[in-house]
């Protein structure tokens, strides 16, 4: 049986009609809804516990599986499932999994998260797939295919200043458009790396900025979902 904190494997069902692999967290019936995209090393442990933080905040979490079981601790094999990513498919994934959380009650609030690769996706959805009340993306910026000027959705965005994918340039052309837009976002700088979330990479992590764009993440879902008031 797998222990609470790695979520409960699930599958559900796409825009298209494919079924597609994910991992849910419970939380209170009625609790709004978060849709969590992993970094680019795949569904591991990390994640999984991100999605157990979220549950114990309030929400019910789906991390959609979007590489299909395949997860990795290798950088070189990182990259080359992130690049072997169909962005297409995994915005269908992330919309099946939109879709399975709202249930039958259209009136239930569903927000997105994401880092790294998970960051671009979550920007990618918010421009592209209708229905999420709210997006938080860490320190990822999509290609082609995300016109930032056109928002669903309110965004709260987290960016390193010492960041050689993100980098400051790419932030500043980003919030540029943002700017040009007309949907409600806030967009932060912290003195750290790229995944700086990431407590399981301790040669980047800083909690710091960890904590204090946590703590800026749960009120920002607060607000747009509906959801706990975050601790103080």
């Amino acid at each position: 049986m797998i222990a609470m904190e790695h979520g409960r494997a699930i599958s559900f069902t796409r825009p298209d009609g494919q079924d597609a692999p994910g991992v849910l967290f419970s939380a209170a019936d009625g609790a709004p809804g978060v849709v969590l995209i992993q970094e680019w090393w795949g569904i591991n442990d990390q994640i999984r516990r991100v999605g157990q933080r979220l549950a114990d905040a309030g929400y019910r979490v789906l991390i959609p599986d979007l590489y299909r079981g395949r997860a990795t601790a290798v950088a070189d094999e990182a990259k080359h499932l992130m690049t072997g990513l169909d962005f297409g498919q995994a915005l269908s994934d992330i919309a099946g999994a939109l879709t399975y959380l709202k249930g039958q009650d259209g009136a239930t609030r569903v927000g997105i998260i994401g880092f790294c690769l998970g960051g671009a996706l979550t920007l990618a959805s918010i421009c592209n797939v209708p229905g999420f009340a709210a997006g938080v993306c860490y320190y990822g910026i999509p290609g082609a295919g995300a016109d930032a000027s056109k928002l669903l959705a309110p965004l709260q965005a987290h960016f390193a200043e010492f960041d050689d994918w993100c980098t400051p340039d790419a932030v500043r052309a980003l919030e540029d458009q943002l700017r040009a837009g007309t949907t409600e976002y806030e967009l932060y700088r912290y003195s750290a790396q790229h995944a700086f979330f990431n407590d399981a990479r301790p040669e980047v992590y800083d909690p710091v900025a960890a904590a204090e764009s946590w703590r800026r993440s749960l009120d920002f879902f607060h607000r747009h979902l509906g959801g706990p008031l975050p601790a103080a």
